[in-house]
């Protein structure tokens, strides 16, 4: 277990020293820390950084960024580590010549151990001050980001002035210069900074004062896509390489991981959380879709189905042969008859003459040809059988000849039909004139004769 974690540790390549967990470390449990090498320049010290959610209910967070120095010279050391078991930390170890010289760790557990007395379970920690990055909860590679506080903030005081490390787990971790401090209004105090950091890197940005490193909590980022303007072969990463920073003053006082920090502070539980509930929600909906895809070809089946009326019944019984309605019958030719334009006519489900199937179509009969004694057919009569020719034969064998024809009489009625009747003879129209008096003479009036008028007086 020892060596799986020390293979676990990913210090630099070309740093002169290096270092190795010489327990394995466990809930509040003491973990012993070992220097190799001699080309470290004591003293030495440890960082601590929680790594990842916390595993206890409702995401309590009781760990805390912890620094704990190594005593003068000494190349070793070891102190209680007041974590929770199935946990995770990094560990970054520094000399006198900068912060991360020694290396980073990997993501290290805790295991469970008899001892839960070193935490509370139920009272989450917060950091002293707060700090923030603009963009919000992201670093881009090669992209100016600034960092900011509220330097006037009185229930979250600053000591001193700000300081800001930048962890990569496995890798190599830095200090972070604070540049020209401008005000923004809207945000606060703060400086700009390059992210000089690759692509998919997990970077741990740590925020203190002068009460010690981590005082203001960390933040989870992973670096996006940007430009390689700034980039070298000095660039931190993940993978092991030369080590960056510088000294300064610490101190061993603890402080929160930032569980109730600003927009910096990337809650993980929360990240991983929301990844979870998101695959599990798109496999539901998948299979929400699948089953109503499934129901909806189902049904459309179910309507093109054809109706069978003569034969509307269960499938499975289907013996792959026709219904009784469509099984084949012989044609049975019928006795010889005379031509006839008389229809044969039965009603449905009853028996025609001579043994026929009932049919209500017209069926006219007529056959000429020769008799067995060579005549031909008069009279309109049919004959039964035809007599075969005897010339027609290959063979010399002789067969018994067929019964000869036989002749059926048959009376031909003919009616002729009376023809349309006369219509009626029409009614003489009469004529109404008035009377023309032309048998009354005229008679002639003689005027009266007039007196003469007397002449005036």
């Amino acid at each position: 277990m020892l060596a799986l974690y020390s293979l676990a540790l990913l210090p630099s390549l070309v740093s002169a020293y290096s270092f190795s967990f010489a327990s394995t470390p466990q809930q509040c449990k003491n973990l012993t820390i070992d220097i190799a090498g001699s080309g470290g320049q004591p003293p030495y010290n440890v960082v601590v950084i929680p790594f990842g959610a916390s595993p206890l209910a409702n995401n309590v967070e009781v760990r805390k960024i912890f620094q704990v120095n190594f005593t003068g010279d000494a190349t070793s050391t070891s102190f209680q580590l007041k974590y929770p078991a199935n946990s995770q930390f990094v560990a970054v170890v520094s000399d006198a010549s900068g912060f991360g010289s020694g290396g980073t760790s990997v993501a290290a557990a805790v295991v469970s151990s008899d001892d839960s007395s070193c935490f509370d379970s139920t009272a989450g920690v917060a950091p002293l001050f707060d700090f923030s990055i603009v963009p919000n909860n992201q670093l881009v590679q090669c992209a100016t980001t600034r960092i900011w506080w509220q330097p006037d903030n009185s229930s979250m005081p600053i000591d001193g002035t700000p300081q800001f490390h930048g962890v990569i787990p496995g890798g190599q971790s830095f200090e972070i210069p604070v540049g020209a401090l401008s005000t923004v209004v809207g945000e606060g105090l703060g400086f700009n900074w390059t992210v000089p950091v690759r692509t998919g890197t997990t970077v741990l940005l740590l925020g203190g004062d002068d009460r010690g490193i981590g005082t203001a909590g960390s933040g989870f980022y992973i670096v996006s896509q940007g430009s390689n303007s700034c980039l070298n072969n000095s660039s931190p990463s993940s993978t092991p390489g030369s080590p960056a920073g510088g000294s300064y003053p610490t101190t061993t006082s603890g402080a929160g991981t930032g569980s109730s920090g600003g927009g910096s502070h990337t809650n993980v539980g929360a990240i991983v959380g929301g990844v979870i509930g998101g695959v599990v929600g798109a496999l539901a909906l998948a299979l929400v879709l699948f089953f109503v895809r499934r129901r909806r070809v189902q049904k459309q089946a179910e309507k093109e189905r054809p109706v069978d009326l003569l034969q509307d019944q269960d499938r499975e019984s289907d013996d792959a042969h026709p219904p009784q309605y469509y099984e084949p019958e012989p044609f049975m030719v019928p006795d010889p008859t005379v031509a006839s334009t008389a229809p044969s006519v039965s009603n449905f489900g009853g028996t025609a003459a001579g043994g026929l199937r009932p049919s209500a179509d017209r069926r006219f009969s007529h056959v000429s040809g020769t008799t067995a004694e060579g005549s031909s057919a008069v009279g309109g009569l049919r004959l039964h059988t035809p007599t075969p020719d005897p010339s027609a034969s290959g063979s010399t064998t002789t067969r018994k000849s067929p019964a000869p024809p036989t002749f059926r009489p048959v009376n031909i009625i003919q009616h002729d039909d009376a023809g349309p009747t006369d219509a009626p003879p029409e009614e003489p129209e009469t004529i109404e004139l008035p009377p023309a008096y032309t048998h009354i003479k005229r008679t002639e009036l003689t005027p009266e004769p007039r007196e003469p008028t007397p002449p005036p007086a």
